[in-house]
């Protein structure tokens, strides 16, 4: 029982190290990020023209719709087919 004020002196001592180190690197994870973005900053992006939309054949379009007709269990339907 005479150990338990010390043990929680070192519990103390221990948590507050471990949060000071946690605000130390927290903190030199942003100035890094702001050095970073000063010399290198994100290049804006140049707008890509866009790809002619392409039409699903029917057959491709059919599938489509079975599977999900099939996977949602005729709750879901097809709004939109894109190619990516």
């Amino acid at each position: 029982m005479e150990n338990i004020p010390e043990a929680l002196k070192l519990l103390a001592v221990g948590m507050l190290t471990v949060f000071a180190i946690l605000l130390i690197v927290i903190n030199l994870g942003k100035f890094l990020i702001a050095i970073v973005n000063k010399i290198a900053p994100e290049e804006s992006q140049k707008k890509s023209p866009t790809p002619s939309v392409t039409a699903v054949d029917a057959n491709t379009k059919s599938i489509i719709n079975e599977a999900v007709k099939q996977l949602t269990a005729g709750k879901g339907r097809v709004m939109n087919i894109k190619k990516l």
